[in-house]
């Protein structure tokens, strides 16, 4: 009967808050969680995935202009700037979070990548609805389960209008992602990574729930697939990057 409870709940998303979210962003249990998340993501692979979700969204010929919604410390970014060096070469970035902990190192990395790294303390909708919200390509890491569904339609309309390619990763509701989530213990995690993590899985997403969401406009290409053993990657982009 477990078992049974354990799959119906995972048929639709259920979206609860996470602890991180609650704690500022200098509190000890806040500091050692997004440590936790660091080593997590590139366990998953995550900075992998999305770098390679990113190299052929970039425009070609010219700087490009990219955006991170929810970009935290901002190190999964840089550790994908890494990545796409080679393909992009300098480099525009806005890292976009309601309480940035970007440290002066890590700003350095990414002026050394010659990237230009611009930090913006802002709520991700207040963001996409001012001026200066416009990108080639944006894209977000475990931020958008944070969302209902409701939210993520308002999300995607205004994202839709200010860039031309979006890329998202995000965990994959499922009962091996659950499984795992609740052993992130064993890891070396802590008490808020540990409630966090199967909170994050209910949440997130399977099949193509995220292109049910986006909105209805001609022009565009929607690709929405599993990504490794516990992801989920959703693509938008117009039709023209992708000819």
């Amino acid at each position: 009967m477990r078992a049974a409870g354990n799959h119906t709940s995972l048929e639709r998303r259920v979206v609860l808050p996470e602890l991180l979210d609650s704690l500022p962003a200098d509190d000890p249990e806040a500091v050692r969680s997004r440590r936790d998340l660091r080593r997590l993501i590139v366990l998953i692979r995550h900075p992998f995935h999305l770098a390679n979700a990113l190299r052929d969204l970039l425009p070609a010929g010219r700087r490009p202009r990219l955006a991170d919604i929810g970009a935290g410390d901002g190190c999964v970014t840089l550790n994908v700037a890494r990545r796409l060096r080679k393909r992009s070469g300098p480099a525009e970035i806005t890292l976009v979070d309601r309480k940035p902990a970007v440290d002066v190192n890590v700003a350095m990395q990414f002026a050394k990548l010659h990237w230009r790294a611009r930090i913006v303390q802002a709520d991700a909708f207040a963001w996409l609805d001012s001026r200066d919200s416009s990108a080639d390509v944006i894209s977000v890491n475990l931020f958008l389960h944070h969302l209902s569904d409701a939210d993520l339609r308002a999300l995607f309309e205004r994202l839709a209008a200010v860039t031309r390619a979006f890329a998202a990763l995000e965990p994959r509701r499922s009962p091996f992602s659950l499984f795992l989530s609740r052993c992130v213990r064993l890891a070396g995690c802590g008490r808020v990574t540990a409630h966090d993590a199967p909170v994050s899985v209910r949440a997130g997403f399977t099949g193509r729930e995220l292109s049910a969401l986006w909105p209805r406009l001609p022009g565009w290409q929607l690709c929405e697939q599993q990504v490794g053993l516990f992801s989920h990657l959703f693509i938008a982009q117009q039709t023209s990057l992708a000819e």
